[in-house]
């Protein structure tokens, strides 16, 4: 679908209703005496095309948030609704329909150092066997050319700068056209001028076809690209 077709469709829609409805969440480690509570009635809503960074010192909750969000771990306690699914008490099956919609992007690129740049974009689609070879093959050129690679395609992990594989795995993420990004400390791992070029892709990328971003981060050097920042400590949403 090209980028005047998402943009129709999107327009279209109601922008009312957000992307991530989170209510009262709680989560908790272990049983019995080893507990260890990690969130506390957590509130977040996001609606389309925003981009929200997810701030707060390490351990404060910011990961888990997000790898409940992400469909990656099973919640128990409060209400989460993701892209118009609840996740409360979901089953696997309910959890891998809301995964398959959205792009993840971590601090480890994650790339398989035995795959070129364009079939590590392209095995995003085992997940989506509707799409034919000859279109998995045309979005992987067409997305690594849109972040900048299109000269890498054939390109091994082992012959790309830390920037150029972060570049990869945004490709990745969004070859797919999900409907929602999350990201987890996307520019750790790089100095200063390649995080900045990662974090000013994945904003053109995003607005270019209104994808709403979470984004875990302690990166000051990209608050912003943010059209809000929310504050975690220990377990709490405190701004």
């Amino acid at each position: 679908m090209s980028t005047e077709a998402i943009a129709e469709t999107f327009d279209k829609e109601t922008t009312t209703q957000p992307v991530i409805a989170a209510s009262g969440l709680c989560f908790s480690y272990g049983t019995g005496e080893l507990t260890k509570q990690i969130l506390f009635d957590v509130d977040l809503n996001i609606m389309p095309g925003e981009i929200v960074l997810l701030t707060g010192h390490s351990g404060s909750g910011k990961t888990t948030l997000l790898t409940l969000i992400g469909g990656l771990r099973t919640l128990k306690q409060g209400r989460l609704e993701v892209l118009g699914r609840r996740l409360d008490g979901a089953d696997k099956d309910a959890l891998v329909q809301v995964r398959r919609q959205i792009g993840f992007i971590f601090q480890a690129h994650n790339l398989l150092d035995f795959l070129t740049a364009r079939a590590n974009v392209e095995l995003v689609f085992r997940m989506h066997p509707e799409v034919r070879r000859a279109e998995v093959q045309r979005r992987a050129a067409e997305m690594l050319t849109a972040v900048g690679l299109g000269q890498r395609l054939d390109y091994y992990p082992s012959s790309m700068s830390g920037g150029q594989m972060q570049r990869v795995a945004i490709a990745r993420a969004l070859v797919a056209e999900p409907k929602l990004i999350l990201a987890d400390e996307p520019t750790a791992a790089l100095d200063s001028k390649s995080g900045r070029d990662v974090v000013n892709i994945l904003q053109r990328l995003a607005r270019e076809h209104h994808i709403p971003i979470l984004m875990v981060t302690h990166d000051d050097r990209v608050l912003d690209i943010a059209d809000r920042i929310v504050h975690m400590e220990d377990g709490r949403i405190v701004s």
